[in-house]
């Protein structure tokens, strides 16, 4: 029965991911232009559906008068995200392996800063996702009212099936997003190129002032007074429109060469397209007078509604590639988060389990993780746009400054040709970037920016934590590399014939091997080589200090632990099926962890393959604990 349900779940999990792919592959796995502007640009060019929306809700609360300033405002931010872009393009040359603000940080301003610069991201993803997902439910339920209720569900349905997608691998995902993509930018453009169109020959009219503060008073209970804190809330929700632009710097490397010169092409069409679609929407929106009520229909769909009429194939058109593009537009985030914690990790501030490919050559652990979050979010805040934007954009624009300040180090420390006007861009702009969060956190404090001002140093705190944990345990097992290592006599009286598995030599795997020499006949250690270049270096060692164990290294070009074992021990066991005196032993060493929790932080490999060696109908597998 055991096995039965393994296979079902085997063959479910193969037919949603599809098959594995081979580490050769993952050359393979690389974006065209066309496809990155699709997958690497959808969070910035989707927010295009919301930015304007979320300024017109916070003007609107002074009336008309307010809604006077939105043109203003939308200037102000298309000015920064050029800013932004010409930052981001040198920073796309000096780092063409991907120049994230967390490695920017780390490498020239510190751990701290640079530890700073990647909670503000994790955060910022998470809210892309949460975001994102939100409003594409959001354009589905403005037009299928009756859909309303079911917000949070039909989000986390959404969520599943990008998690599902993205977990069949980057190349399947490009795939998808760019008829989405595509079909939405040319739906908005359309609507404000009509729109204009139709305003300058009198076909549609604006709604009359005295209307528009008639609604929004019904909306708040009253009209405010124009102030700077009004103002600076306007242009902090708006500031939405800049989330994404790093997406592009942080992931050159997922680019055809030449990398970097691919990425800053793509990055340069997708700024151009962003203002572009964000200057028309908020000029239609301004033209028109339409005015945003929370939870009431978006803005796109009002604007849509107006420009198409109510009925039309068109409007249908353009909330149907809204809701695509916008539940895609996570992708983003599901791209760069996983390359993230991947480099986290890598650097032990992260559990180490981020750091393996998945079957189909993603990061599949920082994937379900990135899902399992924002699932949360959704769920508190109720799939509302709205109560999310508050936390939107602090930790992004936060990770901007860092990055910046981070490549004038950069410059100065390398002092090449016009490195001063380089580094005064960069300057620039992290000064730029500064005020703007200042500002941020000013205007959204009160309204849940407070909890990401908290959540930063508590991740901090966590990456700190995960770090100390790993130099203790590397102390732990550290062992002389240069000498040979002593074992105990075989037993006299032939013992049995042992397998040992040792995927590295420190203290606790040479326990196990220690272990194994004491109640072996025939000992020999199996190393599996998961196609991260170790294994040459792995085998050396073990000729310089254990010379007398053989050594097998297993090739394993689909990156599983357990299946090349299972092969080997099934035919280790057939050809020592005669002696039926013995029995063959699989001894597996283990780690024992102080608490409980940082078992979270060591890949418990040891459990599967245990059980998949009992399921194949090996009788004796014994761990051997090194008690940390």
């Amino acid at each position: 029965m055991g096995r039965f349900q393994a296979s079902g779940a085997w063959d479910l999990r193969r037919t949603l991911i599809g098959k594995p792919l081979p580490t050769s592959a993952h050359a393979e796995e690389r974006l065209t232009n066309a496809e990155a502007l699709a997958i690497l640009s959808s969070d910035a060019l989707s927010s295009v559906a919301y930015a304007t929306q979320e300024i017109v809700l916070v003007l609107g609360m002074a009336g008309a008068v307010g809604l006077g300033f939105t043109l203003p405002i939308t200037g102000l931010i298309i000015a920064l995200m050029i800013i932004v872009a010409i930052s981001y393009r040198q920073t796309i040359k000096a780092y063409p392996q991907g120049g994230g603000s967390y490695r920017v940080s780390h490498e020239n301003l510190g751990d701290l800063p640079g530890l700073v610069a990647g909670a503000a991201l994790s955060i910022d993803y998470v809210l892309t996702v949460a975001v994102s997902t939100a409003a594409g439910i959001s354009a589905l339920t403005s037009y299928f009212h009756g859909l309303e209720p079911y917000r949070v569900p039909l989000c986390l349905l959404a969520l599943v099936l990008l998690m599902v997608a993205n977990l069949r691998g980057l190349r399947s995902s490009a795939q998808l997003l760019s008829a989405p993509t595509y079909v939405f930018m040319a739906a908005v453009l359309t609507v404000v190129g009509v729109g204009l169109l139709k305003l300058a020959h009198g076909d549609i009219g604006p709604m009359a002032a005295a209307e528009q503060n008639l609604r929004m008073a019904e909306e708040h209970g009253s009209l405010t007074a124009i102030s700077a804190v009004l103002l600076m809330r306007a242009f902090s929700s708006g500031c939405a429109a800049l989330t994404g632009i790093e997406a592009i710097s942080d992931s050159v490397m997922a680019f055809k060469p030449t990398e970097w010169k691919n990425a800053r092409r793509v990055l340069t069409v997708m700024v151009l397209l962003l203002a572009v679609m964000f200057g028309g929407m908020s000029v239609l929106a301004q033209q028109l007078g339409t005015i945003y009520e929370e939870n009431g229909p978006t803005l796109l769909y009002q604007l849509g509604d107006q420009v198409f009429g109510h009925n039309s194939a068109l409007l249908f058109v353009l909330q149907v590639a809204t809701l695509l593009i916008l539940l895609l537009a996570a992708n983003t985030a599901y791209a760069d988060f996983p390359r993230l914690a991947n480099f986290l990790a890598q650097d032990g501030y992260l559990p180490r389990q981020l750091t393996s490919l998945g079957d189909r050559l993603v990061f599949s652990n920082g994937i379900l993780a990135l899902s399992g979050f924002a699932g949360v979010l959704i769920v508190i805040f109720g799939g509302s746009v709205t109560r999310l934007i508050p936390l939107y954009a602090v930790g992004v624009f936060l990770s901007f400054t860092l990055s910046q300040a981070g490549m004038v180090v950069h410059w100065w420390k390398e002092r090449g040709l016009g490195w001063r006007v380089k580094a005064l861009i960069n300057g620039f702009g992290s000064l730029v970037t500064l005020v703007v969060t200042g500002v941020l956190l000013f205007s959204k404090f009160t309204h849940g920016a407070w909890v990401v001002v908290v959540a930063i140093p508590l991740m901090v705190m966590l990456f700190l934590a995960i770090k100390r944990h790993y130099r203790q345990v590397a102390k732990r097992l550290r062992l002389a590399s240069d000498k040979k290592l002593s074992l105990p006599p075989a037993p006299a009286d032939g013992g049995a014939p042992v397998v040992v598995l040792v995927g590295q030599l420190h203290r606790g795997s040479f326990e196990a091997v220690r272990y194994a020499r004491s109640i072996a006949r025939e000992l020999v250690a199996v190393h599996v080589d998961l196609g991260i270049g170790k294994a040459e270096a792995f085998r050396e060692q073990w000729q310089r200090q254990l010379p007398d164990i053989p050594l097998v290294v297993l090739d394993s070009p689909y990156r599983s632990l357990i299946d090349p074992v299972l092969e080997f021990v099934k035919t280790f066991e057939v050809e020592h099926k005669k002696d039926r005196e013995k029995f063959c032993t699989v001894v597996l060493p283990v780690f024992v962890t102080r608490h409980r929790w940082e078992n979270l932080l060591h890949n418990q490999s040891t459990i599967a393959l245990r059980s998949a060696l009992r399921a194949q109908g090996t009788r004796v597998v014994t761990t051997v604990g090194f008690y940390l």
